[in-house]
């Protein structure tokens, strides 16, 4: 079998199956296989090693199966920057640069000490630091996600401004107050968990589920993390569809006049405000 071929079957396999952009992710997992991108677009006719043909083979059946593409290659980019992920961790998304951006913006003309609450992979406060070269701690208290967290921050190279604290975000009383706090928490709801995508379900489910409205989390954060933001600090939060007015409400009575910011789609997806 040669390199067309295979991207060929694993192909038409993936449409079969109804998986969205089936050719990006058959050359994903061939390239995570051992065929470099290169070799992919100029040596379609470069026979394939049995090894490497069983390889992609393993990996297009678990994609088909509904595990998530991430998964499977274990790192994904955000920001421009590499993440190991896999299971038991969240997958860094496209939508969550905004928050990111907001909060480099700040950073940029303020400078300071950041919290990333509900860090998980760390893809946020280690996206900051090597972006701003800021201080950030990142707050996750799951045991798995935490591993990945302590794995991503030494990937990018970034020991020695951002730490790892494995804590509960809703109890645990920090020794310093930030310039800074970011959070992209749990936020789906009763009816969201009801209705994940397959690809969805098989991430963590409480780095996903925000209680039966979705607002179990910003209620928690907002009035107790805000005790630990400096005035003038910025205080930004990730929210899910159709969430923008509550959770401006709930920064709004933890003393922080807030407003949105809108996605690429156009949905509004950040609320931030600054301490006064």
């Amino acid at each position: 079998m040669v390199i067309r071929e295979l991207i060929l079957e694993l192909t038409a396999v993936f449409s079969e199956a109804g998986v969205d952009n089936a050719r990006f992710e058959v050359e994903c997992i061939m390239e995570r296989a051992g065929i470099s991108r290169l070799t992919l677009l100029t040596e379609p006719n470069m026979p394939v090693a049995r090894e490497i043909a069983d390889t992609a083979f393993e990996m297009g059946s678990r994609r088909v199966s509904g595990e998530p593409l991430q998964y499977i290659l274990g790192e994904w980019e955000f920001y421009g920057y590499p993440f190991k992920v896999g299971k038991g961790v969240l997958i860094p998304r496209q939508d969550t640069e905004l928050l990111t951006e907001i909060a480099e913006g700040y950073l940029k003309r303020n400078g300071g000490l950041t919290a990333d609450l509900c860090a998980g992979s760390g893809c946020v406060g280690i996206s900051l630091a090597r972006r701003c070269g800021c201080r950030v701690n990142c707050y996750e208290l799951s045991e798995a996600a935490f591993g990945y967290l302590e794995t991503n921050i030494g990937l990018n190279g970034v020991g020695g401004t951002v730490r790892a604290i494995q804590a509960d975000v809703l109890t645990v009383t920090p020794t310093e107050k930030f310039d800074a706090v970011v959070t992209n928490p749990p936020y789906l709801t009763s009816d969201d968990m009801k209705q994940l995508q397959r690809e969805v379900a098989f991430e963590p489910q409480s780095a996903l589920y925000g209680g039966s409205d979705g607002l179990n989390f910003y209620r928690g954060i907002l009035p107790r993390w805000t005790g630990f933001l400096k005035s003038g600090g910025l205080f930004a939060a990730e929210i899910g569809m159709g969430q923008e007015k509550d959770v401006m409400r709930i920064f709004a009575e933890s003393g922080i006049k807030a407003e949105c910011a809108r996605d690429t789609r156009g949905i509004y997806r950040v609320v931030y405000g600054i301490k006064r």
